[in-house]
């Protein structure tokens, strides 16, 4: 149908596909979904409005639409152990603002993560909305071990005394103490908000530490490592519920998006089974194998090495800025994004490092021995970048690995 009705979308769609299946994606905040996924999104759900919330809404005719979003917050709830579940939040970004929109008025104290440091934009960079609104002061990791030091969050917050207190992030390749910032938070009488974006999958399958039960308020993308549809969600103790929902509507979104929230609830039973665990363990083993390979080759990676599934590379003792990197690496079918390192003397158009990680081949059944394979390629197509012959081999070599973890056969 589509193909009659739109050629030009349809061939779009199945370049992208191909692309899909053609290259290795490296980018950690990627991931494929399940067809049970692409299901849910593509159904008749889309074609809803349902503004409020289950069972209260402002339209009528949301009887099955309740059900869906019922059953996407038990899930959530038993998933994650949280009190209370609000699946409507569009993404990450916004989830983060509709929390700060519900406890904060504008020009309060925040303490969040440095984005050079592996923080996120909306933990309070300066460009972003957090940053123009709130009053954020920022905490970043040491010099030397690249490492969060705890006693020196602390010694911040008692001097700074913000109202919300952010941990989280989308560059750190180690472990997050979330019972530290919790202890830090009620110290100093703050809010302790948890972004597990990144993590959530491997927060569910006991891969890292959780947030729950003491932490107040988790945010979270669907995507990422839980391996569901773009969108988010936030989680919170029962004492901050009415005022989350009233942030996230009426006060920031109107009508949820149905058809996303459907396929949140699939993904998030895909998340409770055996096979999501052991998807998970892999993830983590293979970032291990990965990074120890690289670290064979010369590259410095950030913290010494991963404990979750991205790698942050430092590229200044290779002599090739992370931007030159990323398109010679996407020339020949390995994806990832150019990113800030710690204390970087680039900028965020041309930074000095790579950020990769293992979620999405993983979901296509790579393990260990293709690992090894993957880090031999990285560097020897930065090795040879001006070497073209070379680098249509290692592209040959992608292609012909790629034909044996077929992505989307059923779509075929």
């Amino acid at each position: 149908m589509l193909q009659k009705i739109d050629p030009e979308i349809y061939e779009i769609i199945k370049k992208e596909k191909e692309r899909e299946q053609n290259v290795l994606e490296l980018i950690p905040s990627e991931n494929f979904t399940s067809v049970a996924v692409l299901q849910a999104l593509g159904s008749v759900l889309t074609n809803k409005y349902s503004e409020g919330y289950s069972h209260k809404r402002y339209y009528g005719g949301n009887e099955f639409v309740d059900e869906a979003e019922d059953l996407a917050i038990k899930r959530a709830k038993e998933l994650f152990g949280a009190e209370h579940v609000n699946v409507q939040p569009y993404s990450g970004s916004p989830a983060n603002l509709e929390v700060y929109f519900a406890l904060l008025k504008p020009g309060d104290k925040v303490l969040g993560m440095n984005l050079a440091h592996g923080g996120h934009l909306t933990h309070g960079h300066p460009i972003n909305f957090s940053g123009k609104i709130f009053n954020f002061a920022q905490y970043g990791v040491e010099e030397g071990t690249e490492l969060l030091d705890y006693d020196k969050i602390r010694q911040k917050a008692l001097e700074e005394k913000p109202k919300i207190i952010v941990s989280g992030a989308s560059a750190y390749p180690r472990a997050i103490d979330f019972k530290k910032f919790q202890e830090i938070s009620e110290e100093v009488g703050a809010v302790s908000m948890a972004d597990i974006a990144h993590i959530a999958g491997l927060i569910v399958a006991g891969e890292h530490q959780s947030p729950f039960p003491f932490t107040d308020i988790v945010t979270t993308t669907t995507h990422k490592t839980l391996r569901g549809p773009r969108g988010a969600m936030i989680m919170c103790k029962e004492k901050f519920a009415k005022d989350i929902d009233r942030a996230v509507f009426p006060g920031m979104q109107g009508g949820p998006h149905n058809h996303v929230n459907a396929a949140k609830a699939v993904a998030f039973k895909e998340a409770s089974t055996p096979e999501f665990r052991e998807y998970i363990r892999q993830v983590v083993k293979n970032a291990k194998v990965l990074a120890e390979e690289l670290k064979k080759y010369g590259f410095r990676l950030v913290t010494g090495g991963t404990d979750n599934h991205l790698i942050l590379i430092d590229l200044t003792n290779k002599n090739i800025p992370g931007k030159e990197a990323e398109a010679i690496l996407d020339k020949i079918g390995i994806t990832v994004n150019k990113n800030m390192i710690p204390f970087d003397k680039g900028s965020p158009f041309d930074p000095s490092g790579i950020r990769i990680g293992t979620p999405a081949i993983t979901t296509r059944g790579m393990k260990e021995d293709e690992m090894k394979v993957i880090a031999e390629w990285i560097n020897r197509t930065l090795e040879n970048k001006n070497n073209e012959t070379e680098l249509e081999k290692v592209k040959s070599q992608i292609r012909e690995l790629t034909k044996h973890f077929p992505l989307y056969p059923e779509l075929d």
